[in-house]
C-alpha cells in the first residue's frame, strides 16, 4: 500500500512531517503474547478507544509451499475453509458474523494465508469460536470442491487472463523465478487447477492447517487477561499437527539480463523492469524501501515527475518492493506508456532514473521526506486494528517477529543517503534485472454469420 507523498505546503501534512521529525512516531501497544501447549502463538492488543476488534488467524502457509504441477493449492483451501463444518454447514460462518454486525473474508500470498473478522469487541468470542472449529473440523466435500475450482478459474480470468498487465506481472514473476516457488502465481495456473484433487486438497489442509503452524491475533478493545483463557478453552483442545518443512529451492545467482515481450490485447503498452533483492533479513532491504519511496511515493516522486510531468512519456508510473517476505523477492518498475510515446524512450528514461541515483545519493531534504512519508504511512496502520492486527501477523508468518513491526521505524532512520546509491549499485544492475514489454495486439472481432440477403434474386 502506498501513500500519498507529504508535500511540503500542506499544512496537514506538513504538520506530521513535523511531528515525526522532533517528537518520534507514536508507539504502538505492545502486544500480550502467549503460546498454547499445542504451538499456537496469541497475540494480543488492547486498544480501548473504540467498542470493535479485529480478530485474525494466520497460518505459515501460501504458494511458495506449493509444488511444481499443483501452483494455487493455498488458494484454492483458502475458497474451501468457507465450505463449513460439521457443527457449522456451509453458510452458517459468514451469515453468523454478518448477523452479529461484523464482516469477514480471508486472503492468500506467496508465504501466508490469513482469515479475519472485524465486529463488536463484545462479539469476539463467537469469531474466536468459529475459527477454532474451522481449523480442525474443515468438511471438504467433492461436489463443493467441483464448483469452487470453476470460481476460482473465473477469478484468473479476470485478474491475469483478461488483465494484461497482471498478465504481465505474473510474466515477469515466472522469467525472474526459475527455480523458487515465487515463479508461479498465487492463484495458480489453468493446468494445476483442473489437475488438483480433493486428495491434494486434504492433505494440505492437515499438513499446514494446524495449531503449531497458526498466529492468533485480537487486536481492539479487548482485555488480554480476561480474553486469554477463553481462546485456551476454545484452542488448546486442537492438537498438535505435523511440523510443516518450509524447505524451498534457492534462486540461484542471476547472470545476465532475461527480457521477454507478452503480446495481448490491450490499449496501450505496458514496461516492466524487476531486480532480484533482498528481505526483511538483510539490512540493505530497509535502504531498499526508502528507494522505493523516493522514486514513487506520490506526484513528487523522481519518476512521477520525470516521466509523468516532464517527459509526459508515461500515463503512470511506479516502483514496488516488499521487504517482508520469507524469502528475496523482487524490486520492479513499471510504467503505462502514453499513447504517442515509444516504448525504447520509456525504458531509457526508467534507467536513466535509476543511473542517477547510483551516480550520487540523494539529497538530505528528499531523503528526510522519504522517511517522513514511509513512518507516516507507518503511523496510520498502527492507528487501525485491522492494520496493526496485519503488520504483526505478516512479520510473524514470514519468520521475523513480531518485534520487527516495532523496530521498523528505528531502522529506517538510520539509513543514509550513502545507503541509497549503495543499494542502488549493488542491486539495481543489468545483469540483475528482467524486463517486460506488453506490446499491444488488435482486439479480436466477433465472427458473424453473413448477412442474410434481403432482396430479389
Amino acid at each position: 500500500m502506498t501513500w500519498p507523498a507529504i508535500h511540503r505546503f500542506s499544512p496537514t501534512c506538513f504538520l506530521v512531517s513535523l511531528l515525526l521529525l522532533h517528537t518520534g512516531p507514536a508507539a504502538a501497544v505492545e502486544p500480550s503474547e502467549f503460546v498454547l501447549s499445542n504451538g499456537m502463538k496469541v497475540l494480543l492488543v488492547e486498544v480501548p478507544k473504540a467498542p470493535v476488534a479485529t480478530v485474525q488467524v494466520w497460518y505459515k502457509v501460501g504458494s511458495r509451499n506449493e509444488v511444481m504441477g499443483r501452483a494455487g493449492l493455498s488458494h484454492m483451501l483458502e475458497h474451501m475453509m468457507f465450505k463449513g463444518t460439521a457443527k457449522y454447514p456451509k453458510g452458517t460462518f459468514s451469515r453468523l458474523i454478518r448477523k452479529n454486525g461484523g464482516i469477514d473474508n480471508a486472503f492468500t500470498g506467496q508465504d501466508f494465508t490469513a482469515y479475519f473478522e472485524n465486529l463488536a469487541a463484545d462479539r469476539v468470542e463467537l469469531a474466536l469460536e468459529l475459527e477454532a472449529d474451522r481449523m480442525q473440523g474443515l468438511a471438504l466435500d467433492p461436489n463443493e470442491f467441483q464448483t469452487e475450482r470453476e470460481v476460482v478459474k473465473e477469478e484468473r480470468r479476470l485478474r491475469n487472463e483478461d488483465d494484461p498487465q497482471g498478465a504481465l506481472v505474473e510474466t515477469l514473476y515466472a522469467q525472474a523465478f526459475l527455480s523458487h516457488p515465487y515463479h508461479w502465481p498465487v492463484i495458480g495456473w489453468f493446468t494445476d487447477l483442473d489437475a488438483m484433487t480433493m486428495e491434494d486438497l486434504q492433505r494440505h489442509y492437515d499438513t499446514f492447517y494446524s495449531p503449531n503452524n497458526a498466529t492468533l491475533i485480537v487486536v481492539g478493545d479487548i482485555k488480554a487477561e480476561t480474553l486469554f483463557p477463553t481462546i485456551k478453552n476454545l484452542f488448546e483442545p486442537i492438537p498438535k499437527g505435523p511440523s510443516p518443512k518450509h524447505a524451498t529451492t534457492a534462486e540461484p545467482e542471476q547472470r545476465g539480463e532475461r527480457r521477454f515481450l507478452l503480446k495481448r490485447e490491450a490499449q496501450v503498452p505496458f514496461v516492466m523492469m524487476g531486480f532480484r533483492v533482498p528481505n526483511y533479513s538483510s539490512d540493505d532491504s530497509y535502504a531498499l524501501n526508502l528507494l522505493e519511496a523516493i522514486l514513487s511515493h506520490g506526484k513528487s516522486s523522481r519518476l512521477y515527475q520525470s516521466l509523468v510531468y516532464d517527459q509526459k512519456n508515461s500515463l503512470a508510473v511506479g516502483a514496488e518492493y516488499s521487504l517482508m517476505q520469507t524469502d528475496p523477492g523482487l524490486f520492479y518498475f513499471y510504467s503505462l506508456v502514453s499513447p504517442d510515446a515509444k516504448v525504447e524512450a520509456v525504458e531509457d528514461a526508467l534507467q536513466r532514473e535509476i543511473t542517477r541515483l547510483q551516480s550520487e545519493p540523494p539529497s538530505e531534504t528528499e531523503l528526510q521526506r522519504a522517511k517522513n512519508q514511509v513512518e507516516a504511512s507507518r503511523v496510520f496502520e498502527q492507528d487501525s486494528n485491522f492494520r496493526h492486527a496485519m503488520l504483526l501477523g505478516e512479520s510473524e508468518s514470514i519468520g521475523a517477529g513480531w518485534r520487527r513491526v516495532d523496530q521498523f521505524l528505528e531502522r529506517t532512520q538510520a539509513i543514509t543517503a550513502k545507503d541509497i546509491q549503495r543499494v542502488a549499485r549493488q542491486y539495481l544492475t543489468q545483469d540483475n534485472r528482467t524486463v517486460g514489454i506488453l506490446v499491444p495486439t488488435p482486439s479480436r472481432q466477433p465472427e458473424f454469420p453473413p448477412a442474410a440477403h434481403q432482396g430479389k434474386p
